[in-house]
């Protein structure tokens, strides 16, 4: 969990990003890609954008008003995809802590001389 500081509009507005509100925000991305590639669906899925972005908006300190929800919530996007690309980014470069580190012995026949 993290909290995030930011200003819109000139409020200052905080959340902490807790599983719950980052699951909101990727369920609203979805809703939204479903509205964009089928505009047929808006009113199948308008009430539970509304219902989703209503519960993240109930989770930032101090309320926000109507007129600056649509901008916090793009901000809170924002930070939700910065924070999910830092965490790609982070696994990629991990090296995998399964590998053992150490010397590997050969083992090698010696050769016996004739006398």
């Amino acid at each position: 969990m993290s909290t995030k500081e930011f200003e819109v509009n000139g409020t200052g507005f905080r959340v902490i990003l807790t599983d719950q509100i980052i699951s909101q925000v990727n369920d609203l991305k979805s809703l939204y890609s479903a509205n964009y590639d089928d505009p047929e669906s808006f009113e199948q899925v308008g009430a539970e954008t509304s219902s989703i972005i209503n519960e993240i908006a109930d989770a930032v300190e101090p309320r926000p008003s109507d007129n600056d929800l649509h901008e916090l919530i793009e901000e809170i996007i924002k930070v939700v995809d910065y924070k999910a690309a830092e965490i790609e980014k982070e696994m990629k470069t991990k090296e995998p802590s399964s590998r053992k580190k150490g010397s590997s012995k050969k083992l090698t026949k010696k050769a016996k001389t004739k006398k």
